[in-house]
C-alpha cells in the first residue's frame, strides 16, 4: 500500500491536559513516525455537552502505509495507555484521537468513518487543521479546508492556548 497522509485531532479537557497531549504526540511519534505538521494548541469550550472542562485541541499529519482499521486500533490501544477511561460520547475524557484523513480514501464501517463525518460541523476541529493543511481538499465535499472553515456554522470560540 503506497504511503497516505494520515491526518488527527487530539484533544483533552481533564487533568493536566497538556500532558496528556503530548504523551499522546510521543507515543504517536513511535506508532507513524515524526509529524510532518503539527498545528498550535487551542483552546476551545466543549461540544455537544458544554457542561465540562474547556478542551484543548491540536493537529498533527503523519505519512503512512498502515491500513484505517489498524490505525484505529493504535489509536485506541494509545488512548487507554495515556489513561483514557471509558465514558460516554461528548464527555470530559482524559485524551481523544480522531482520524480526520487518510489521503483521499473515503471509509464508511461500523466502527470507522473517514473522513470523520463531524468535519464541517466543528470550528474546533477545522481552526487547527486550517493552521497546518488549508489547502487539503475534503474528499467527499470537494473543498478544502479553508472553504469549509468559513463555511462552518459553529460559534464556539477557538483561540490560541495562552501557556499563562
Amino acid at each position: 500500500m503506497d504511503k497516505q497522509l494520515l491526518v488527527l485531532h487530539l484533544g483533552s479537557n481533564m487533568g493536566n491536559r497538556i500532558d496528556y497531549l503530548n504523551k499522546a504526540l510521543k507515543l504517536l511519534e513511535l506508532e507513524f513516525g515524526k509529524a510532518l505538521k503539527i498545528s498550535s494548541i487551542y483552546e476551545t469550550k466543549a461540544w455537544g455537552n458544554n457542561n465540562q472542562p474547556d478542551f484543548l485541541n491540536l493537529a498533527a499529519i503523519y505519512e503512512t502505509a498502515i491500513s484505517p482499521q489498524t490505525i484505529l486500533k493504535t489509536i485506541k490501544k494509545l488512548e487507554t495507555e495515556i489513561g483514557r477511561k471509558p465514558r460516554e460520547n461528548w464527555h470530559e475524557r482524559e485524551i481523544d484521537i480522531d482520524i480526520i484523513f487518510y489521503g483521499n480514501e473515503i471509509v464508511k464501517e461500523l466502527n470507522l468513518e473517514i473522513p470523520h463525518a463531524q468535519i464541517p460541523n466543528r470550528r474546533f476541529v477545522l481552526v487547527p487543521l486550517n493552521e497546518i493543511c488549508p489547502e487539503y481538499i475534503h474528499p467527499l465535499f470537494n473543498k478544502t479546508v479553508a472553504e469549509l472553515l468559513k463555511e462552518v456554522n459553529d460559534n464556539l470560540t477557538v483561540e490560541k492556548w495562552n501557556k499563562s
